[in-house]
């Protein structure tokens, strides 16, 4: 592999921890400092807005910069969205308190959030894609692994850097002015990953094949163009029942994710007998635990295919998951809280390991980013809609309850979705992207 395919694995399992922590930091970072940005009035229905706010942005990001990823490159695509998301969350960092600029500080918030997502799901939309395009076919399990842990490392990272700024400064201080440095940590982190992707990383060959892909006619494309692809072909076309799979699929794993990882954390700190302060450290803790396994997970997909080990951890999260959530939530103990949301963390969201590497194979070069942000991106809309219908369904299920059918229905979305999906023997998963794309299809 040359530098630059070397460059670009790197470049995307780092990326993908800065990333991630753009997306973590106001579930964690911002719930210490909410006083002073929403005023006596917040609630935790605030903190609910501006977790839900970036995760809008994200379909329109999917949308928007995958199609001029599979036009322009994945590589200057990337550079891009660096960019955009560095710039967001230093204007989130400089944002005045509640006390000068009133109900406008949670609405500016909000705001920035809806244009970080847009550049977020740039930036996987691409990066991702040109990991698994560098990938050897053997590797793309593992990478995807990689890539994927990083989200959890990165709520990890966020997890122990404010309880530890909490200790260091005081609640006071962190208040203040201790939450706007994590945030300008943020920006500079991506900063020096956008200089990177410029000097380091370069698109594929299989991009560049694809870009002198011959025509129906037999003629070669025109230099610069791209073979004629649009979002008609996903949602309506020749790749529409890939999407539609990978859509259902998604949707499982966001429910596991909102249960098991947004609720797990506000709910307890909102129900459980826990300090609040020991909340981010358990919280951290099943984050390294899903980490490590989601790596394995990645991994190990290539030799048992990725649709069993999707329809297997479907099923076990569907069974299991509800009761362990129950028990992390209810439980007295730090150490055992500590535990059962690891094993929860575990057993349930650890399943995206192979998504990356899954979503890739799923859609050709000439449509893959845009397949891949759309089917990641899309199908978070109705899980990420959850502060408006889980109060709904609370008076039927309980408080407990509810959460506990959302894990159910999430590890059931998950197992179905796989099961839609094509027959794919490990065997195949070793050829070219493209070659496993062709035979998914057949």
């Amino acid at each position: 592999m040359p530098p630059e395919g070397k460059a670009a694995l790197r470049a995307g399992v780092v990326g993908n921890w800065i990333d991630n922590i753009h997306v973590f930091l106001p579930v964690t970072a911002l719930a210490p400092a909410m006083l002073v940005l929403a005023g006596p009035a917040a609630t935790a229905s605030t903190g609910a807005l501006i977790i839900v706010a970036m995760l809008f942005g994200r379909p329109v990001g999917g949308i928007v910069f995958g199609r001029i990823s599979d036009r322009l490159g994945r590589t200057r695509t990337t550079r891009i969205a660096i960019a955009g998301t560095a710039v967001c969350a230093l204007a989130i960092a400089a944002v005045p308190t509640h006390e000068l600029l009133g109900a406008g500080t949670v609405a500016l918030i909000l705001a920035l959030r809806f244009l970080g997502g847009i550049f977020v799901a740039g930036e996987y939309s691409a990066a991702i894609p040109l990991a698994m395009e560098w990938s050897t076919g053997r590797k793309r399990g593992l990478m995807s692994g990689l890539i994927l842990s990083m989200a959890p490392w990165a709520q990890a990272t966020i997890a122990f850097s404010v309880a530890g700024l909490l200790a260091l400064i005081g609640p006071e201080h962190y208040a203040a002015w201790g939450w706007r440095l994590l945030f300008v940590i943020g920006a500079a982190l991506s900063l020096g990953m956008f200089a990177y992707y410029r000097r380091q990383v370069a698109d594929a060959p299989v991009f560049h094949r694809a870009r002198t892909a011959p025509r129906t006619s037999g003629e070669p494309a025109a230099v610069g163009e791209r073979p004629a692809s649009g979002l008609g072909s996903l949602l309506t076309g020749r790749w529409a029942k890939a999407f539609w799979q990978v859509f259902l699929l998604m949707t499982g794993l966001w429910l596991l994710t909102y249960s098991t990882v947004l609720l797990l954390t506000e709910r307890m700190t909102t129900d459980s007998v826990l300090d609040p302060a020991a909340v981010p450290v358990v919280i951290g803790l099943a984050s390294v635990a899903q980490a490590v396994v989601m790596a394995v997970a990645g991994h190990l997909s290539t030799f048992t295919g990725r649709r069993r080990l999707f329809m297997l951890w479907g099923l076990v999260a569907a069974v299991a998951g509800p009761v362990v959530w129950w028990l992390a939530i209810t439980t007295s103990t730090f150490l055992l809280a500590a535990v059962f949301a690891a094993v929860l963390q575990v057993i349930t969201v650890s399943a995206y390991g192979p998504v990356s590497a899954y979503l890739s194979e799923r859609f050709p070069t000439e449509v893959r980013s845009t397949g891949y942000g759309m089917g990641y991106s899309l199908s978070l809309v109705v899980p990420a809609l959850y502060p408006f219908y889980l109060p709904l369904i609370e008076p039927v299920l309980g408080r407990h309850g509810s959460v506990m059918v959302l894990v159910g229905l999430g590890g059931l979305l998950l197992a179905l979705g796989a099961a839609l999906g094509p027959r794919l023997a490990p065997r195949d998963l070793g050829d070219d992207l493209d070659a496993v794309a062709a035979g998914a299809v057949r």
